[in-house]
């Protein structure tokens, strides 16, 4: 018998490989295609895995520097006119985040039992929001925002009826991910335990950004008025880097390993159906050392772009841009969605054979044009239950963000609306940490398109019921498209 092929680290025997669609007597459409393959094992793009390393290192000294400074006050003036206390920031950030991980465990259950009601619900709930949006705007006076938001629902009307019949499809994609995910509940405690990590990290950070801004900003009085310090944007653009790139590279890990994962429960079932197995932890190694490189950089150029466009957003709402900064987060918005798009497809090339970053991104791009995918995939229906979920735990976070100010006072001090503080911190902690739990469903959906295209006899050969029903709704959907 000859050398098997190895998939994230698990042998798949030479009979799968003699079955598998591209194979000679099963070519693709175009006879330039070649599947992806196992590659050699060695560390990819390991410059940018540095640059990480050295990320975490200047959070760490910074919070060595002036940590002390956060949980101290800033004085507005010289004469000590009035001061703020923002360890309160921190704890309510701790607190939501402890919640968000509760609801973040309870939400992935819940997509495991109802797949075809959410995406239902999600897709009927994008198109409502739009006409809230019409409805608003008119009832406000806002006859702009009113009539973009009609056109919006008119449009998403339209989406929702070419796209119903395509929901059977996306039920057995969400079943199939969720399968494969039962199979191998470890990567779910991996999440957890990125949630985890998240979690230290924004603790971590925040206690950075706080003692920086304190030990940076300052207020005299200057002829009988006070005069701040302006905003340091350089330094502020510094630190939303910093913040992004982590969650991006905690985020992007996670999918790394849960894609593995999924191939070798597709290649190979008895190697990826149990918590701990082989698959799991060959995955989970290979995303933390060899591929880690490949991580860093895609996370790096997704967070390079929330850094700029968080750093326009606080410019425009400063007023030191005007309409130019309105179009450059509107820009910088366009440009996030087509890197983090590109990051979705190349990291599953990462995980399932590893790849680096540029030569996954490349493989991924080639299978989807030969196999006449690239509009397809633009109806990721799965995505609009994941942004949903998500929402649902960040705006139940806010809520215990909320109560937590209504009970403690924790940020009587801050100044301003007290009660929209507390459940924006909450709101925003919690939609970053179930992004990244739900990163597992995600994660095997998105390898289980890629697999489906690239080797479906495989899996009618493993998980016949599975594939027989993904296979009736695709031909369903798309006719003619397999």
């Amino acid at each position: 018998m000859g050398d098997p092929v190895v998939v994230q680290g698990t042998a798949v025997q030479e009979h799968q490989q003699q079955q598998h669609p591209h194979s000679d007597n099963n070519d693709s459409l175009d006879p330039n295609f070649s599947k992806g393959e196992k590659q050699e094992s060695k560390c990819r793009d390991p410059i940018f895995a540095f640059l990480f390393y050295g990320n975490v290192i200047a959070i760490a000294v910074t919070c060595a520097f002036f940590g002390t400074d956060a949980f101290q006050t800033i004085d507005d003036t010289t004469s000590g006119v009035d001061s703020s206390d923002y360890s309160g920031y921190i704890w309510v950030m701790c607190i939501c985040a402890a919640f968000a991980t509760i609801f973040s465990g309870l939400s992935l259950i819940v997509m495991m039992r109802i797949p075809t009601l959410l995406i239902k619900t999600a897709l009927i709930f994008s198109v409502l929001m739009s006409l809230v949006g019409a409805v608003w705007g008119f009832a406000s006076g806002n006859i702009w925002m009113g009539v973009m938001g009609t056109v919006f629902f008119l449009i998403g009307c339209c989406y929702a009826r070419a796209v119903w019949s395509r929901i059977p499809f996306a039920t057995a994609n969400l079943k199939t991910a969720c399968a494969s995910i039962r199979s191998n509940c470890g990567v779910v405690l991996i999440s957890f335990l990125f949630v985890l990590i998240a979690f230290a990290w924004s603790f971590l950070w925040a206690i950075a950004f706080v003692g920086t801004f304190n030990s940076t900003y300052s207020c005299t009085e200057v002829g009988g008025s006070t005069v701040c310090s302006g905003v340091n944007y350089g330094l502020l653009f510094l630190l939303f880097v910093s913040y992004f790139f982590a969650h991006q590279v905690f985020t992007n890990t996670v999918h790394v390993i849960v894609a593995g994962t999924v191939g070798v429960w597709w290649f190979d079932p008895e190697e990826g159906s149990s918590c701990c197995s082989s698959a799991v932890i060959g995955s989970s190694i290979r995303a933390v050392t060899t591929s880690f490189g490949s991580i860093c950089f895609g996370s790096l150029i997704v967070a390079v772009i929330q850094a700029l466009r968080a750093l326009a957003n606080e410019a425009r709402s400063n007023g030191d841009a005007g309409a130019l900064a309105c179009v450059a987060e509107c820009i910088l918005g366009c440009l996030q969605g087509i890197a983090e798009y590109f990051n979705k497809w190349a990291f599953i090339y990462v995980g399932l054979y590893g790849y680096s970053y540029l030569e996954a991104g490349k493989n991924v791009i080639t299978l989807f044009r030969n196999r006449g995918w690239d509009a397809i995939i633009a109806d990721d229906l799965i995505g609009n239950v994941l942004f949903l979920v998500s929402v649902i735990v960040g705006g139940i976070s806010g809520v215990i963000g909320i109560i937590i100010q209504s009970s403690a006072k924790l940020l009587d001090d801050v100044g301003g609306n007290e009660i929209g503080i507390a459940f924006g911190l909450g709101f925003v902690v919690g939609l970053v940490l179930c992004s990244i739990f739900l990163g597992a469903i995600s994660s095997a959906v998105n390898a289980i398109v890629v697999l489906f295209a690239e080797a479906p006899a495989e899996f009618q050969q493993n998980y016949p019921e599975l594939s027989n029903e993904m296979m009736t709704a695709w031909s369903g959907a798309f006719p003619g498209s397999v």
